[in-house]
């Protein structure tokens, strides 16, 4: 069978047999792809269990088996992509990044190639691990209406002194008050507004808010995808992004 090089970021790893492990990991080349990936929690004297390179948020330069008809697929040669500095130590910065990742395996569900959507969250990925606090609290709310542009659901139009209310339901901005709860009104739509608007990650730093105005965005974006992903639950990672994140 051929073999393919690609990037890929790990979302999820589990337990497989005694030594292997089953690894979801989003793929520059074939998008949402599961591997077996074997013998890599086996550990000795002369060398460390490998299993450490799939965990959730890591980027990897794999070469991997590739059947189109087969759910699982196996990983022949891997290794970092991308060495993080922070990530995987700090715990702020990592709620962000097991925030990203969680996200973008509740919203893809098919095995679809999309490179930009690739591009975009392993940039988001990098930048949590480099970028200062400031920003790195914001990424949670300028990925997810990334996302939701990327995925074809985006938010029309812009917040102005007549259209004051984000209508969530039908994603856009209004002047008139809709019939149901799921809305958003003054300051917190004006800011969402902020933020769409909103194209290099740096420019984050423009942003800010406390911690209840954060946490009430992020509320409301929730929402916002709960209405637009079929079958999107609530992720576990919110809980504790809500607390950490000042």
């Amino acid at each position: 069978m051929q073999t393919h090089k690609t990037k890929g970021i790990v979302l999820r790893t589990v337990k497989y047999g005694e030594t292997s492990i089953i690894t979801t990991v989003y793929t520059e080349l074939f998008g949402l792809q599961s591997y077996i990936v074997k013998g890599v929690r086996q550990s000795s004297k002369k060398t460390q269990s490998k299993a450490n390179y799939f965990q959730p948020a890591a980027i990897l330069q794999m070469e991997v088996y590739h059947n189109e008809f087969k759910q699982l697929q196996f990983v022949k040669e891997f290794q970092w992509a991308n060495i993080y500095n922070t990530i995987f130590f700090n715990v702020i910065r990592n709620a962000v990044a097991v925030y990203v990742v969680e996200l973008l395996q509740h919203c893809i569900k098919q095995p679809e190639a999309n490179p930009e959507l690739f591009y975009l969250t392993e940039e988001i990925l990098l930048a949590v691990d480099t970028s200062n606090e400031t920003i790195v609290a914001n990424i949670p709310l300028y990925f997810t209406l990334q996302l939701s542009s990327a995925l074809g659901f985006l938010i029309h139009g812009n917040f102005s002194s007549s259209n004051t209310i984000l209508d969530l339901k039908e994603g856009t901005f209004t002047s008139n008050i809709p019939t149901h709860s799921n809305y958003v009104t003054d300051e917190e739509a004006a800011t969402i507004s902020n933020l769409i608007s909103i194209k290099n990650i740096a420019d984050l730093k423009n942003i800010q808010f406390n911690k209840i105005q954060r946490r009430k965005i992020l509320q409301h974006l929730q929402t916002f995808m709960v209405l637009h992903v079929e079958g999107f639950a609530q992720l576990r990672s919110i809980d504790v992004l809500q607390q950490i994140i000042s």
